[in-house]
């Protein structure tokens, strides 16, 4: 079966799937009015969003420059960083830093779907646990995850309550999440502190300090990345922007279209822990950490950093907000996608993932309504860019 015939066997099932359209009507209508509501709060935010897509567009163009910058920054801070071609030499270097028979706790990354981060390191002989509820409850399920930020966003509650009952042997009410949360944690509480490696992405990162801004809520993040003796972090190099001030800006743009008025937890990690409080002396590896490894990776970005109008792409924050507003997925989830979602996924599975087969899928299913466009806050025209990709997909054909 070609993967066409596939997707549209998988797209149509999805859209006839009634636990889908109920998980993500609770979740479109929770996000719009939260999203709404610290916009209202902190007006501010939208014309900071504009700032934010000059930051990207200039930073975007000059990535290798800052990659090198960054990486140069974080080993004068006693840190580890490289700089991966593609998704292969990624793998191979993480493969070297992390070796066999490990526990590892991982918080979300879409760059770690991306390249199949879980996989390779379980393939390994590691055992990986994802701490992040939505990817502990996907990575339970077998499945992949849905959407960027709540990857289990397609799960209804009433599925959570049954996997959960499965794995603990207590019986578990779907209308009490409290407990459903509560037992996550119980789950996977002691691993934080057993593990011997810690995994993270980052939302953006400052060249000039090397330093990862993460956004969360969960914890879960702080908890990988502070507990185990070793932090190893993965990130794609469109994630760099010059100074900490513009890291700042695109750090609070990004959390207010996430759906928050504020996060929980905004971490800022720019190498392994330290002290000097004994006579001044900086020692390494104190409570946190002791080694610190960040791996950039570039795995087609950079070329795709000069098509003038794909390279749009590239300014996603990953705050979610298209993917709510787009009627494709508001019935299907992330059948609509590959390992990015919706009509920016079908840019990033033809340029990243060179899976022209599914870009062509992924594009051809778009409406090219602009929902998302007016939804996004650094105005990333999808419309125009699903066009584009039509076009290259026909000349290609030819």
């Amino acid at each position: 079966m070609s993967v066409f015939s596939e997707y549209k066997k998988e797209i149509m099932a999805a859209a006839h799937n009634e636990k889908i359209r109920l998980a993500l009507s609770r979740a479109i209508a929770s996000y719009r009015g939260n999203t709404n509501t610290a916009l209202k709060k902190f007006p501010h935010t939208i014309k900071m969003a504009e700032e934010v897509r000059e930051i990207k567009a200039k930073a975007i163009k000059e990535m290798e420059k800052l990659a090198q910058q960054a990486c140069e920054a974080i080993e004068s801070n006693h840190g580890k960083a490289y700089i991966a071609a593609t998704a292969d030499e990624a793998l191979k270097i993480i493969a070297h830093l992390v070796g066999k028979g490990k526990l590892i706790v991982k918080g979300k990354s879409m760059t770690g779907e991306e390249i199949g981060l879980r996989e390779h390191l379980e393939e390994m002989g590691n055992e990986v646990y994802e701490t992040d509820l939505g990817e502990f409850i996907i990575q339970k399920l077998n499945s992949r995850p849905m959407h960027i930020l709540s990857p289990s966003i397609h799960v209804p509650r009433e599925d959570v309550a049954q996997l959960f009952s499965t794995i603990t042997g207590e019986k578990l009410s779907p209308e009490d999440i409290e407990k459903l949360v509560a037992t996550a944690r119980k789950l996977l509480r002691e691993k934080f502190f057993q593990a011997d490696i810690g995994f993270s992405g980052a939302n953006v990162v400052a060249a000039e300090t090397g330093t990862l801004f993460i956004i969360e809520n969960e914890g879960n993040v702080r908890l990988a990345t502070g507990a185990p003796p070793v932090h190893i972090a993965l990130v794609g190099m469109e994630k760099l922007v010059p100074t900490l001030s513009d890291a700042y800006k695109v750090a609070e743009v990004t959390w207010r279209y996430a759906n928050y008025t504020v996060p929980s937890y905004v971490s800022m990690v720019s190498g392994p822990s330290k002290t000097g409080d004994i006579e001044k002396v900086t020692t390494y590896g104190a409570h946190g950490p002791g080694e610190f490894h960040v791996v950039f990776l570039d795995d087609g970005r950079v070329e795709l950093a000069k098509h003038p109008i794909l390279c749009q792409a590239l300014y996603c924050l990953r705050c979610g907000g298209c993917l709510y507003e787009c009627p494709i997925f508001a019935v299907t989830a992330g059948h609509f996608g590959d390992k990015y979602f919706a009509g920016v996924g079908a840019v990033w599975a033809a340029m990243i993932s060179q899976n022209m087969e599914k870009a062509a899928a992924l594009a051809y299913t778009c409406l090219t309504c602009g929902r998302c466009k007016v939804r996004c806050p650094v105005a990333i025209d999808v419309p125009e860019m699903v066009v584009e990709l039509r076009k290259l997909i026909a000349e290609g054909e030819q």
